[in-house]
């Protein structure tokens, strides 16, 4: 998976979303936050904070507010892209028929700043350390090239294996999802990075 180095790479790469990229970045120049690339996707900040970023998927491009569980959302435009696990973060899906509107996006906008100047923020929680499964311990034991590539990957990365293994109930399914994770990790690749859209 390869980064965006810039925002116009990064419409270029989403051509069926790009007019509408370009047409909210055009309204978010109107604001006071800064246009950056993170992760390979535009990105709005405001003092080194990100604020609001913009993306596309396949069926959807999204709008979306890092610390937007303080936004009113008197619209009721935003969501929360996984239940349960996103604290503050929400997105605004848009369609491809939909129209933009200017004026609900200068409005969030400008309450994210507001927000933002006022110190409102939810830290991410940050996990500590990896807890890996005996049997992918098992495997580091037999292949040290694996043990290796599973340590340059970064720890996110390391806990989507080590969770992906352990989360299955037969030990079978341990087995067969070690066998399948192996080649993924001594190619340096994520296990979901294949769903990342950047």
């Amino acid at each position: 998976m390869e980064y965006s180095k810039s925002v116009e790479a990064y419409l270029e790469k989403h051509p069926n979303w790009s007019d509408k990229m370009q047409e909210i970045r055009d309204i978010i120049a109107k604001t006071e936050l800064n246009e950056e690339v993170k992760w390979g996707a535009p990105a709005y900040t405001l003092n080194g904070k990100i604020l609001m970023g913009i993306g596309a998927f396949k069926n959807h491009m999204a709008i979306w507010f890092h610390q937007g569980v303080f936004l009113k959302d008197l619209h009721k435009k935003l969501v929360n892209a996984q239940e349960g696990k996103t604290k503050a973060l929400r997105q605004w899906r848009i369609e491809k028929d939909e129209a933009i509107e200017e004026d609900i996006i200068l409005q969030y906008a400008q309450e994210a700043i507001e927000n933002s100047l006022a110190g409102k923020e939810i830290k991410p929680e940050r996990k500590k350390g990896v807890s890996i499964p005996p049997e992918l311990e098992a495997a580091f034991s037999k292949n040290a090239s694996l043990k290796a590539a599973f340590e340059k990957l970064t720890p996110g990365k390391q806990r989507e294996y080590a969770e992906h293994i352990a989360e299955a109930k037969r030990e079978a399914t341990k087995l067969s999802r070690l066998e399948k994770i192996t080649p993924m990790v001594l190619d340096g690749v994520g296990l979901n990075d294949k769903y990342k859209n950047c």
